[in-house]
């Protein structure tokens, strides 16, 4: 065996070992980050009585589904997840319509104050949510839509949405200008240009802001917590939650039962479309 040969199985060797470290520390992060949400599955199955006795195990002794059923039917928590879910397809459309009409004017077109409009949307990254808090609550109740369904999509869609704006706007600009041409020489115009060829090219991005806004939405809690003070059945699931907690006690298994039901649809759709996420984010980053 030559010199060189034996160069590249040494190599070949320090590579294999170099892999299997990186996989068995990544499997050890990604245990510990999932481990909270496997112990609230597993603890909302618990009676109440061995939750308190074995509060750090996590596959109980004894299963039970009545945490699910008072949950479910007690507390409310069918109306609340019914909300939740209107509030969330609507929301995640009009976001989706707004993010990618605007994104492909900024992406496609150079026009006067381009610059100034795009400075403008990457300086409101920097304004904390909490500041937005007091005008939007003034805006809602001006129009008469507190404690509404339609006062909850219409409040988280109206934000200024700024990453989804800047993936759809670099995303549109990598797309060659033939494409447009072309479609002008066969007659169509801005709106039949946009809508026949340019809007399906962008589903790979489309398919990541849906996944963004729709995990945004169901888990936003401030917001529609104090929007909904005054009309309890108006409540998403975050905020039904927070309805476990009394003055004095903590219905804990009801906690843990709510958050696998407010848990679960999320990690689904995430498990669903991962492929399309990462397909999306990485085209993207490229453009």
């Amino acid at each position: 065996m030559s010199q060189a040969q034996t160069v590249r199985k040494k190599n070949r060797k320090k590579l294999k070992i170099t892999t299997v470290i990186t996989h068995i520390v990544l499997l050890v992060c990604s245990l510990i980050w999932i481990y909270p949400m496997v112990w609230t599955i597993m603890s909302s199955l618990k009676p109440q009585n061995e939750f308190f006795k074995s509060q750090l195990s996590l596959f109980p002794s004894t299963f039970t589904l009545e945490n699910f059923t008072r949950v479910w039917l007690r507390a409310s928590f069918a109306t609340y997840f019914l909300n939740s879910v209107i509030v969330t397809v609507c929301s995640v459309i009009l976001v989706l319509i707004m993010t990618n009409t605007a994104g492909y004017v900024l992406g496609r077109y150079r026009f006067f104050g381009r610059g100034l409009l795009m400075a403008v949307f990457l300086s409101s990254i920097c304004i904390p949510l909490v500041s937005t808090l007091i005008p939007v609550y003034q805006i809602i109740r001006s129009m008469g839509l507190m404690g509404t369904r339609l006062g909850l999509i219409l409040s988280g869609a109206g934000g200024a949405h700024v990453i989804f704006l800047l993936l759809f706007s670099s995303y549109y600009s990598t797309i060659p200008n033939e494409l447009e041409e072309s479609a002008k020489i066969d007659g169509c115009g801005f709106f039949k240009t946009y809508f026949s060829v340019m809007r399906p090219l962008s589903r790979p991005i489309s398919t990541t802001v849906v996944i963004m806004e729709s995990v945004w939405t169901w888990n936003a809690f401030q917001l529609p917590l104090i929007l909904t003070l005054n009309n309890p059945s108006s409540r998403t699931l975050a905020v039904g939650l927070y309805a476990f907690k009394g003055e004095n006690t903590i219905d804990w298994t009801g906690i843990c039962a709510g958050g696998a039901i407010a848990m679960i649809p999320i990690i689904i759709i995430f498990i669903s479309f991962q492929r399309f996420f990462i397909n999306g984010m990485a085209g993207a980053v490229k453009g």
